[in-house]
């Protein structure tokens, strides 16, 4: 970039990253405030596929990770990586575009809502993983606004 250019926005680069979401569940009872969830669907967490590669956001308890996965060949099946691991993964979606709203969201930090983050506005409304997962699950002919064109349904 050269002195004086203006940066892109964020919004902006996303939009042209064309990115390709994946959300992922899992989870044991690590946190005893957590085994009252679903075995299985006791968190969350999205991995983001773009032309260089993927990016995993995972909000653990007090910390959010935010990771480059540097190290993966080109082309690199990591939602299939996961789901042989075990996990349960849903996608591709795309990301959407910022929630409008006239008050700030009250529910608290969580992997759900980081999740719901990276759908952007259209994401369903849930507040546990495994309400999350049903919820994107079920969307049927309305989850072809996430969908990537071109894309395998999940």
């Amino acid at each position: 970039m050269t002195a004086g250019a203006p940066r892109p926005a964020h919004r902006r680069a996303a939009a042209e990253a064309a990115q390709r979401a994946f959300i992922v569940f899992g989870g044991g009872g690590e946190l005893p405030w957590l085994r009252p969830l679903r075995r299985g669907f006791r968190h969350c967490f999205a991995a983001l596929e773009d032309a260089g590669g993927w990016t995993v956001l995972d909000p653990l308890s007090g910390r959010l990770v935010v990771a480059r996965l540097d190290g993966l060949p080109p082309g690199f099946d990591l939602p299939g990586f996961y789901r042989r691991a075990g996990l349960a993964v849903l996608g591709p979606f795309r990301p959407g575009g910022p929630r409008r709203s006239l008050l700030p969201p009250f529910a608290p930090f969580s992997c759900v809502s980081l999740c719901r983050a990276v759908l952007g506005a259209g994401a369903p409304f849930a507040m546990t993983p495994f309400g999350l997962f049903r919820a994107l699950a079920r969307r049927g002919d309305d989850r072809k606004i996430f969908l990537t064109p071109g894309a395998p349904p999940a």
